[in-house]
């Protein structure tokens, strides 16, 4: 069976756990492609709320072999600590598989992450702090920490020592820090974390080949979004991997003809974190009344998210950047009390009119939101499952959004239960 990617086609925190967790009942196995614990899903299963950061989506059904890809950079205390929060809330996590390949953040990654951050200043990109970067930025100069490494102490060992001599080096003559402590980085890693992650461990390409082979459908679970691609976002203002479909395939080894539909996730209004351009961003009253009902705060940094209204001029981008099949679109329901709801189909540029996403980082800071705007429904659709009972304004609002993307929208969130959504078929 071909596999699935769902992805996140904006500047993340869509929802995208949600529908994931969704569709997680119907495949065998969850795949979590890219990224670190500087993003996480939130799943609401009657009055539990999980909170996952590093686990994949399909941890919460029973039947899914959950996986970690090569793609992961991980913190394996963050990991570990999920992992024991997740069995004493009676998840059964003996099925989780780590690719041996994927990179550890070690401290030097998160002490050289915080004090970058601080010395930039008002420059400053907004990362998590967590080490994400660093240990990103350690893998592409090839001197990065494996998780297979921790099954080998001799290597390990090896691998520590002549990367903590840089890093020591640049902490004490760069930012007049103490050095980090070999033999207390070797105590954790090799004592604590190792016994613990060893049985998790394995070559997990040849089980995703092995299950493909053998008809067994596969869901990959993509963390963050496309606008924060390394490639492809609103560089500086990305993240340090890639989220986009191509990131699907390298984070976890399966080819491009191996995937044949693409979920591509989107909030029914817009929501960043941190620095960077947002064309449709709201001030005010608006902006506050979205961040109250959306709950607009992140799932692991607690971040106020900026907000503003639907931008198509993104979304376009995203689907042809990523081939989406079908959208679906997160959060309606906070747009029930809204007497008027906007979306941004074109931009304009020093007096001139676009559709297209400027290619230039210069033109897209200056870009001006040209809105197209509706009648809101003031309904409350919380209760809303068929499509239906779905008000005229708001099946108006979608269908605009849906012919203007030429993709159909499949899925609609109407609240945050895991329930709460409406199928079209």
């Amino acid at each position: 069976m071909p596999a699935t990617v769902v992805l996140g086609t904006q500047w993340g925190d869509e929802g995208k756990g949600k529908f994931t967790d969704l569709l997680a009942s119907e495949v065998d196995y969850v795949v979590r492609y890219q990224g670190g614990h500087n993003a996480g899903h939130t799943i609401v299963i009657g009055e539990d709320r999980f909170a996952l950061q590093l686990v994949p989506t399909g941890i919460l059904n029973a039947h899914v072999t959950p996986v970690i890809g090569n793609g992961v950079v991980i913190d394996p205390k963050v990991l570990l600590e999920e992992v024991d929060v997740l069995g004493r809330r009676g998840i059964d996590t003996s099925r989780l598989m780590i690719s041996g390949a994927a990179h550890l953040i070690m401290p030097y990654h998160q002490e050289l992450d915080r004090l970058t951050e601080r010395y930039l200043g008002k420059n400053k990109l907004g990362t998590t702090k967590r080490g994400i970067g660093p240990s990103y930025a350690d893998k592409a100069s090839r001197i990065g920490i494996r998780v297979q490494d921790l099954l080998d102490e001799k290597i390990f060992s090896q691998k520590l020592e002549v990367v903590l001599k840089e890093k020591n080096q640049i902490l004490a003559k760069v930012y007049n820090r103490l050095p980090l402590d070999e033999k207390k980085i070797l105590s954790d890693y090799l004592e604590v974390y190792a016994p613990k992650m060893a049985p998790m461990i394995s070559d997990t390409v040849g089980v995703l080949h092995r299950a493909y082979k053998n008809g067994q459908q596969i869901l990959l679970e993509g963390a963050q979004a496309t606008f924060l691609d390394l490639d492809h976002g609103t560089y500086p203002f990305v993240t340090s991997s890639n989220p986009t479909a191509g990131g699907a395939c390298t984070g976890s080894g399966l080819g491009p003809r191996q995937i044949d539909r693409v979920v591509g996730v989107a909030k029914a209004y817009l929501t960043r974190v941190g620095a960077g351009p947002f064309p449709t961003e709201l001030e005010g009253e608006t902006a506050d009344l979205l961040v109250e009902r959306g709950f607009e705060f992140g799932t692991n940094t607690g971040r106020k998210r900026r907000t503003g209204w639907f931008d198509l001029v993104l979304l376009r981008h995203a689907v042809a950047l990523n081939s989406v099949s079908e959208i679906a679109l997160t959060k309606l329901d906070i747009l029930d009390v809204f007497p008027k709801v906007l979306v941004a189909n074109e931009y304009e540029i020093e007096g001139e009119r676009t559709s297209d996403l400027p290619y230039h980082q210069s033109d897209f800071h200056k870009a001006v939101p040209i809105y197209k705007e509706f009648e809101g429904w003031m309904t409350d659709l919380t209760e809303v499952t068929k499509v239906e009972d779905l008000p005229y304004n708001a099946r108006s609002y979608l269908s605009y959004i849906e012919e203007q993307l030429q993709v159909p929208i499949t899925l609609v969130g109407t609240g945050p239960e895991r329930d709460q959504y409406v199928s079209f078929p």
